[in-house]
């Protein structure tokens, strides 16, 4: 290398600016020719965290710009800013050195209407919301201890680890299939649906579907705000939740699911129990079940102390004892009054039977009289009509009978 290289290399060293000259002179510049510019734009990724600040995202078709709308400016506006809102603002250009980026200092912002993805966000809620898609109705309960979940989601997210994490440190039991699908793109919606229609093609179902992303702008989230993923989810016979990572905006994937997470994380909370609550639960049940049994038990063990205590059972015999002395007082009296009825019956009886002896033939035989009967027949004779001569008949004394033959009869 010739000398007089090395000496324009050497000057051009000793005239480099390092990254914080560099960005002075940029900040300065920038900040010199636009101390103030209105500006056009879609708002995204807004936030305001504790501090009071605004943050956002300045967009149209072709580019994005940052803005904060410090806490002051901020506590001024009459109205409520949010993603997709299109917006006209006034302020300076400020350049952020430890990041070297820019960002406009928001003074003054005026609401000038609903931006192009708000306007179709609207429309198509509305429209799937006069078919039903969204009524309360329609959501169903989550299994309470589900064994099998399926997950549409990108298998190299942060959300899918944010989500077995915490799964895993609530509750081991659970089988996961994760459903890989693009969520963020041109062809993400169509992929997610098809995730969704193919979780419920699998044999065994899942007892619970999970479907979402991590956190992102409006216009990364767009895809769980296309028909296509909506009507999947609505149409899901397992029961369905959506895990969009975005706290502030509702997607309308949030609107069709059974149930609502805010991210991931409280996703995989709310499909699953704690271990510890569940552990928590069923040792204050036992305790509750023992309370209750050492509790009847005392109860019964009262009751039986007092019927203990009664003399029926302090003297089980002497009942017994009254019930025999009661059953010969019984038995005495029945005894005495069967005599008395068989004195009574026997004095009805010799009266009776001194009536038959005046009427009975034996007793008119008794005092001489005699009755004659046919032979062998038996018949009463009792007038000489009924006798004809060489008939045998029968005369019957008190004592003793005698047969004789007709020799001739008489009718006077």
């Amino acid at each position: 290398m010739s000398p007089k290289t090395l000496a324009v290399e050497a000057a051009s060293e000793q005239q480099a600016l390092s990254v914080s000259q560099l960005t002075a002179q940029l900040k300065g510049m920038v900040e010199e020719c636009f101390p103030s510019v209105w500006v056009v734009g879609e708002v995204s990724n807004f936030s305001r965290p504790q501090s009071g600040h605004c943050y956002l995202t300045l967009k149209d078709d072709a580019a994005q710009l940052r803005a904060v709308i410090w806490r002051n400016t901020a506590a001024r506006l009459k109205f409520d800013l949010r993603d997709g809102l299109e917006v006209v603002c006034r302020g300076r250009l400020d350049v952020y050195p430890p990041r070297g980026s820019y960002q406009l200092v928001i003074e003054q912002l005026q609401l000038r209407g609903v931006g192009e993805l708000e306007l179709a966000l609207r429309k198509l809620r509305d429209k799937l919301s006069k078919e039903g898609l969204f009524d309360p109705e329609r959501k169903r309960p989550l299994p309470s201890f589900p064994r099998r979940i399926a997950v549409v989601t990108s298998p190299t997210g942060a959300a899918i680890h944010d989500f077995l994490e915490v799964l895993r440190r609530r509750w081991r039991g659970v089988e996961v299939l994760i459903i890989p699908v693009r969520v963020q793109g041109d062809s993400a919606a169509q992929e997610i649906a098809k995730g969704v229609q193919l979780a419920n093609k699998i044999s065994p179902p899942p007892d619970v579907l999970v479907v979402g992303r991590g956190g992102g702008s409006l216009e990364d989230l767009w895809a769980f705000n296309e028909e296509p993923v909506v009507r999947a989810i609505a149409a899901s016979r397992v029961p369905t939740v959506s895990a969009v990572g975005h706290e502030i905006d509702v997607t309308l994937a949030d609107l069709a699911a059974d149930v609502r997470a805010l991210t991931p994380s409280e996703a995989a909370e709310r499909v699953v129990p704690s271990a510890r609550d569940v552990t928590e639960l069923m040792d204050g049940l036992a305790a509750r079940l023992k309370n209750a049994l050492v509790g009847q038990s005392t109860a019964l063990r009262g009751r039986l102390e007092a019927l203990a205590s009664r003399p029926a059972l302090q003297r089980p015999l002497e009942g017994v004892h009254q019930l025999g002395r009661r059953v010969d007082d019984l038995e005495a009296r029945l005894h005495g009054a069967a005599r008395v009825r068989l004195r009574e019956v026997q004095s009805n009886l010799a009266g009776v039977s001194g009536k038959l002896d005046t009427l009975s033939p034996l007793g008119v035989l008794g005092r001489g009289y005699s009755l004659t009967q046919t032979h062998p027949e038996g018949r009463l004779i009792t007038t000489s009509k009924q006798l004809q001569p060489g008939q045998q008949i029968v005369t019957r004394f008190a004592q003793g009978a005698s047969v004789s033959t007709i020799d001739s009869t008489s009718s006077d």
